[in-house]
C-alpha cells in the first residue's frame, strides 16, 4: 500500500505542477481522473489530520488550566496557574467581553 500511495503521491503533485485539468493530465498519465482526483483528496485530507494532530500536540489541552483565583493587593487580579506551572496575572479590570473571548478559546481547546 506505501509503494501505491507514494506512486500516487508523486503523480498528484506532478498534476499540480503541470497546470492541467485533472482530465487531461489523467488521460496523458494513463490513468482515470476520478482516481487521480481521488488521491489528490485523500493526500489532502491525510495531511489536513496530521497537520491537526502535530498542532494538537503543540497546544496545551484546556485541563492544563488548573486554577483561578482571585489575589487582593493594591490591583486586585486574577491568577490562572496553567498545568505546567507558569502563572499568568489578568488584571480585574479586564474587559468582560474579551474575557469572555479568551475563555470560549480556552474551552475550545479542551
Amino acid at each position: 500500500m506505501q509503494t501505491k500511495r507514494a506512486e500516487w503521491a508523486e503523480r498528484v503533485g506532478q498534476w499540480r505542477r503541470s497546470g492541467l485539468t485533472a482530465k487531461a493530465f489523467a488521460r496523458s498519465a494513463g490513468v482515470k481522473a476520478g482516481s487521480l482526483t481521488h488521491w489528490a483528496w485523500r493526500l489532502g485530507r491525510d495531511a489536513r489530520r496530521a497537520g491537526a494532530a502535530a498542532q494538537a500536540a503543540r497546544v496545551p489541552p484546556a485541563s492544563a488550566f488548573v486554577e483561578i483565583a482571585a489575589v487582593g493587593g493594591a490591583e486586585a487580579c486574577f491568577e490562572l496557574e496553567l498545568g505546567s506551572g507558569r502563572r499568568r496575572r489578568i488584571p480585574a479590570s479586564f474587559d468582560a467581553a474579551a474575557l469572555g473571548r479568551l475563555l470560549a478559546v480556552v474551552e475550545a481547546r479542551g
